[in-house]
């Protein structure tokens, strides 16, 4: 439906409640005529895939918590099919991710150099590889395109791709051995991005037997805080995984260490996004928290 411009500047002046509501509608139209142009026929051919192919190629762009939070729906797929994940990158942002560590692009090549040893041991893909062209059966990277939020819990965005609404999300979808030297500690990351303000780590300083595993830029700001707090770089995040899977538990804001605690189902909280609260704790041993005394008392919890 649409409307004279000049009825629209009346209500806009004369009843903003009209207004509003003929501005809600044609969004609607648009949103719904974009769905039907660019989108469900896309989400058709997948179901189509699914149903009649034995092996099913995937592609994803990042970032990288995102393709962790893609792998309950392939790890559910590799059930009755082969599954080959193909990552690109140096494909560009969208405004939706700018001031992201990776600069203007979704994903460089030293993050997927880092990764790929992870992926790669996880015996439910056949195979990990950089996106060269190769055909894509179903191309993840769709969650971008479709016109909803993504306020909403980011491991569903996947589910709804694919249609596999059997999908467990609060069993593990990582496997590692545990680390053979780094163990118990608690680990701590909060990254610049996704803070909740209304937080502090101070009470912390309290406490030993805490690690640092993101960017040293991200322990240095720490570190005046928790001034028991060590640091340890990882030679890649294989590595970063096991000793997370070593860990007493896992404490930090939503960035990508935490999506693979969140994969690996250790004892974890989370610092609630108040911005953009997508990520939510799923499965036992798990909380997120938004005020402070509440997330003072978790720890202590986790830590007795």
């Amino acid at each position: 439906m649409s409307y004279n411009p000049l009825y629209k500047l009346f209500y806009k002046i004369f009843n903003k409640n009209k207004y509003q509501n003929i501005k809600n509608k044609n969004r609607a139209v648009e949103r719904i005529k974009y769905y039907n142009s660019h989108i469900y026929n896309k989400i058709v051919e997948i179901q189509k895939r699914i149903e009649n192919n034995k092996e099913l190629s995937f592609l994803h762009s990042g970032h990288l918590g995102d393709i962790m939070y893609s792998l309950p729906v392939i790890k559910e797929l590799s059930k009755n099919h082969t599954c080959n994940l193909y990552i690109q990158i140096n494909k560009p942002m969208g405004p939706e991710s700018l001031n992201h560590p990776y600069g203007s692009f979704l994903l460089s090549k030293k993050p997927v150099d880092l990764v790929m040893p992870l992926l790669n041991s996880q015996t439910y893909l056949n195979s990990v590889n950089f996106y060269n062209n190769e055909k894509i059966d179903i191309n993840l990277d769709l969650f971008r395109d479709i016109p909803i939020s993504l306020g909403f819990q980011e491991m569903r965005w996947f589910a709804h791709i694919c249609g596999t609404y059997n999908t467990s999300m609060e069993n593990s979808y990582l496997s590692v051995e545990p680390h053979n030297s780094i163990k118990n500690k608690i680990i701590i990351v909060r990254t610049q991005r996704y803070r909740n303000d209304y937080i502090n780590y101070k009470f912390l300083k309290k406490n030993k037997n805490l690690l640092c595993l993101g960017l040293k830029s991200e322990f240095n700001e720490l570190k005046n805080e928790i001034e028991n707090l060590e640091f340890y770089e990882c030679k890649d995040f294989l590595e970063m995984a096991q000793i997370i899977k070593a860990s007493k538990f896992y404490v930090g804001n939503m960035c990508f260490p935490y999506s693979v605690a969140e994969a690996l189902k250790v004892p974890r909280l989370l610092e609630a996004s108040p911005e953009f609260p997508c990520v939510f704790p799923s499965g036992p041993n798990a909380f997120d928290f938004f005020h402070q005394n509440h997330f003072e008392k978790l720890f202590n919890n986790f830590n007795n």
